[in-house]
This record gives C-alpha cells, sequence and structure tokens, in this order.
C-alpha cells in the first residue's frame, strides 16, 4: 500500500510544475486540440488508454506553447521525427517503443496529431533523464534534494526543437563524457555482426607456465575478442608467457587483480557471452542518463562496481585512485551529499553490525581481543565500562570503541558527508587489497587509495597546512571545509574513453540483470 501511494505521490509532484504552467496562462477560447486533450477518453478512446496523467498535462502544456495548433501536418516535420526516432536504437532505446501512426487514427488528425506529439515527447524524455525510474530499480539518496521541473525541461527542449528535430534529439541526449563515449561505441557494435567466442570449462587454478588442456581454447577467445593480434606459431597446453600477458590485459580491462592467474573470477568474465556483453553497454547508457542528473562540475564520483574514485574540477576529470567498497551482504549504498568535514586522526566506533556478527564472537572466544585490537567498551552515553563485568553473552547496548593509532581501521583520516546511512570515506591500514580485484572487502564504508592526496585536492594551500599540523598531534581533531564538495556514489558496470576502449567491471551486487529485463520489456 505504501508503494502504491508513493507512486501516485511522485505522479503527482511530477505533473504538478505543468498544472501549475497551464494555471497561470488559460486559454480564454481552446481550440478543437485542446478541448480534445481535456476529453481524451471521449475524443480518442484508442489513444487515451496509452497517455497517463503526466503525459497528458505535459501533452497539455506542449500544445499551448503551440496555441493549440496542429504542429505535425508540416512538410517533412513527420519524416524528420521518424528518422530520429530510428537512431535511438544508439542509445540503447527501442524505435519500437515510439511507434508513430501510419495514417489518421480512427480517421481523426486531431488524435493522429496527439499521437505522434506523445512519442515526440516521450522519446526527449527518455533520452534525457532515462526510460526507467531510477529510484526503482537502483535508489539513489539524496542529500537536499531540489525537484527537477522534468516537464518544463522537456519542454524547453521540445518546443523549440520543432524547427530541427535532430536537434532536439541532440539537446535532449546527455553531453556526460561518460554517455556520448559509451554511445559512440554500442552505435559501432550493434550494426556488426556479434564476436564469437566458447566458454571455457572450469577447473583448477591456472597459473603462468602451467600446463593445461583449456590453454588452446583460451589463445583463441584472447583471439576473438582482440586481446591477442595473432594465434601463437605452436598452441599447446603450456600457459605461456604470451598468453599471460594477454590474460593480465583483460583482467585490467574488467576491474579484476592483474596477476594473469585464471581463478573463478577471471574465469567468470572470460565466459560472458557476445550478447551479454552488448547488452551491458545497453544497460549502462540508462545508467548514464540517470547520472548525467546528479553530476555537478566539481564534484567526487565514486564508481561503486569498478571500486574507483575520480576528482572533477571545472567538469574535468583530474585525479583517480582505487577504493575498496561493501561486500555484496554489506552494500555501499548509492547517494548524493557533500563533503562537508575531515576528522584527521580518527577514532573508530564499531558499526551495530560488525559488533553484532564480527566482534562478539571474538570477545567470546578470547577477551584479550579488545586489548589487542586497542578496543574500549563504552556505554550508550560514551562512559567507559569495564570487560570484565559484562555479561558477553548477552552484553547489553555497549559500545566498541579503538582509539587513534595505525591499526585503526580509518587510518589518518575519515572524509565525512551527510547521510543516513552513517557511510564515508576513509584512508585504511590495508593497503594491500588495493591490488585485488574486484575490491569489495568493506562493510559499507569506502577506503580510498592515497587518502591525502585526496584530500589535497579537497582543501585550499592553507587548509592542507593547517590539516598536516593537526595531523601530526596524533590527537582527534575535526576540520570543516571552507568550501563543502559535492560527492556521488553511483553504479556501473561498463564504460568507454574517448579512443572507443571499452572497459568492463564486475556485476558485484547483482543489477544488472533486472535493469536489463526492464529495459527489454515493451513499454
Amino acid at each position: 500500500m505504501f508503494k502504491k501511494s508513493a507512486c501516485y505521490l511522485s505522479i503527482c509532484l511530477l505533473a504538478a510544475p505543468l498544472v501549475a504552467f497551464a494555471e497561470v496562462a488559460p486559454v480564454e477560447n481552446e481550440s478543437p486540440l485542446q478541448l480534445a486533450l481535456t476529453q481524451l477518453a471521449v475524443a480518442c478512446p484508442g489513444l487515451a488508454k496509452h497517455v497517463d496523467t503526466p503525459m497528458q498535462v505535459l501533452l497539455q502544456a506542449f500544445y499551448q506553447q503551440q496555441h493549440g495548433q496542429q504542429v505535425w501536418s508540416v512538410g517533412g516535420r513527420v519524416a524528420a521525427l521518424q528518422a530520429e526516432l530510428q537512431h535511438v536504437a544508439d542509445d540503447g532505446l527501442d524505435p519500437a517503443n515510439y511507434k508513430l501512426p501510419t495514417s489518421n487514427v480512427a480517421g481523426d488528425a486531431l488524435c493522429t496529431d496527439i499521437q505522434i506529439s506523445q512519442q515526440y515527447l516521450q522519446a526527449l524524455q527518455d533520452l534525457h533523464y532515462g526510460r526507467l525510474p531510477q529510484g526503482r530499480f537502483e535508489p539513489l539518496w539524496h542529500a537536499n534534494e531540489v525537484p527537477r521541473d522534468r516537464g518544463a525541461e522537456v519542454l524547453a527542449i521540445a518546443g523549440p526543437g520543432l524547427q530541427n528535430i535532430a536537434v532536439a534529439f541532440a539537446q535532449a541526449r546527455p553531453s556526460l563524457e561518460q554517455y556520448q563515449h559509451l554511445r559512440h561505441v554500442y552505435a559501432q557494435q550493434r550494426q556488426q555482426p556479434l564476436p564469437n567466442w566458447q566458454s571455457l570449462a572450469s577447473g583448477p587454478l591456472l597459473r603462468p607456465d602451467m600446463q593445461d588442456a583449456r590453454v588452446p581454447q583460451l589463445a583463441q577467445r584472447l583471439l576473438n575478442e582482440g586481446y591477442l593480434s595473432h594465434l601463437p606459431v605452436t598452441v599447446d597446453s603450456h600457459y605461456s608467457a604470451t598468453l599471460v600477458s594477454a590474460v593480465k590485459n583483460f583482467q585490467l580491462s574488467h576491474s579484476l587483480q592483474a596477476d594473469g592467474v585464471i581463478g573463478p573470477g577471471t574465469l567468470s568474465e572470460l565466459n560472458v557471452s557476445p550478447a551479454a556483453r552488448r547488452e551491458q553497454l545497453r544497460i549502462n547508457l540508462e545508467r548514464f542518463r540517470w547520472l548525467a542528473q546528479d553530476m555537478e562540475p566539481d564534484s567526487l564520483l565514486v564508481n561503486v562496481a569498478a571500486a574507483q574514485l575520480i576528482v572533477y574540477q571545472n567538469g574535468v576529470p583530474v585525479w583517480q585512485t582505487r577504493t575498496q567498497v561493501g561486500r555484496a551482504e554489506r552494500q555501499t549504498p548509492l547517494l548524493k551529499s557533500r563533503v562537508t568535514r575531515l576528522t584527521l586522526n580518527p577514532t573508530w566506533t564499531v558499526p551495530p553490525t560488525i559488533l553484532r556478527e564480527d566482534k562478539l564472537p571474538e570477545i567470546r572466544r578470547d577477551q584479550t581481543f579488545l586489548s589487542r585490537q586497542n578496543l574500549q567498551v563504552l556505554d550508550s552515553d560514551g562512559q567507559p565500562l569495564a570487560p570484565d563485568e559484562i555479561d558477553w553473552e548477552n552484553p547489553g547496548n555497549i559500545l566498541l570503541r579503538q582509539g587513534a593509532g595505525p591499526r585503526n581501521p580509518l587510518g589518518q583520516m575519515a572524509i565525512r558527508f551527510p547521510n543516513p546511512y552513517s557511510v564515508y570515506l576513509h584512508d585504511t591500514p590495508s593497503q594491500a587489497l588495493f591490488n585485488k580485484g574486484p575490491r569489495a572487502f568493506s562493510s559499507g564504508c569506502v577506503r580510498v587509495e592515497h587518502a591525502l592526496q585526496l584530500r589535497d585536492l579537497l582543501l585550499s594551500p592553507a587548509e592542507r597546512a593547517r590539516t598536516d599540523q593537526l595531523l601530526s598531534t596524533g590527537l582527534t581533531h575535526e576540520f570543516r571545509l571552507a568550501t563543502p564538495v559535492p560527492i556521488l556514489l553511483t553504479y556501473w558496470t561498463a564504460q568507454a574513453d574517448s579512443q572507443g576502449k571499452v572497459s568492463y567491471a564486475p556485476d558485484i551486487y547483482g543489477r544488472d540483470g533486472a535493469l536489463l529485463a526492464a529495459l527489454a520489456a515493451k513499454r
């Protein structure tokens, strides 16, 4: 019941700005077309069942812009729209979802014009914002979100765009570089036959210089996707240096540990079918349409799937580093917030889940675990408790806090931003894990490699000098940023660079399948 109510409320909120628009500029003598829109179920019954309330309101505002006149009788305009609707296939959208009537709907020119406008507006809206509602599939929490007037934004493109349909579609597409690069690759690939490669059989770990009957098949697999330029002169069961080098390149481009060892993770990525790889590009175009709504020129962008962090300044990526993110059972949440402060030489208060599932079993086995881990026991008010006076089988409402120092899991610094999940970015003593892949090791927070370099990019020179002084004391300090920085934690599993090189990330949280099924479904 709650979900239905929330959905209805969302529809009302979407429609509200357009309703207000219609109310502030009423038309005294409504045209026949405007009258048909207000009584759509009667005037165009076949069309009415395909037009929901937000679209009906959007159509009314669109035709009010056009002074209540038909817009698709202008010579060549429908043909231009039809051509652009075919091009949305390059965006990973299905042109069949925007089918135009081939003749007047039930012989009624007004209904035909309205139906064409519906598909025009829907296509622009889907290109700009995404065909699917992000909140239904990969919810992203926002701090202090300002509601967007989506209808007004679509109208700002659609009205002037009637003079040049191709320009309207180009304006609707995100200018985000991730989107443009991936669209270019997908547009090329979808016109080509699918590559052909066969799945590799499972087996023991395949390490460099070993013998394995699967090696000839592995060589052919690497050749078919371009990781080998040609097959070795002799292809036998020897896992040679040439093949190891090709596998390492494959691992690097799939966010795996580039060690040349073929274990379950690498084997799984090698065995993704060519068709599934192509569809992976398509669903990530949808994700980038979502991402475009939240990106700001100066921001931190974390791709949770690839465990990477990118710093943007003036819309340009200036620095990138590896991260460690939450395990599948303790996922890093998707969110948008603003970095407001740093905790220098942080203490660490053990989160409830980690206390219950990780720490308590260790303490019950050996109470010296507390002293060895520099853990202090506190009551709910933060007052110290004596560990030997606590019933560890039923400890009640206690806290565990680890003091600042080299063994603290937050390292030298935590980067804080408001959110309801109690997650943050932080330094870590677990530096060796940055060489792994995928890097899903944490309990939800994001561990950052080279965290102090990230600090340098967030602060002014004077602020950096001050934080250096505070770090040198070894004491815990809270340091507020003079200028908060937007941060966006999001999720995508394929991207392309400006040269068309595609890199992938394992779908660590198993989200691609549901998104693909929904995107493939007919409207």
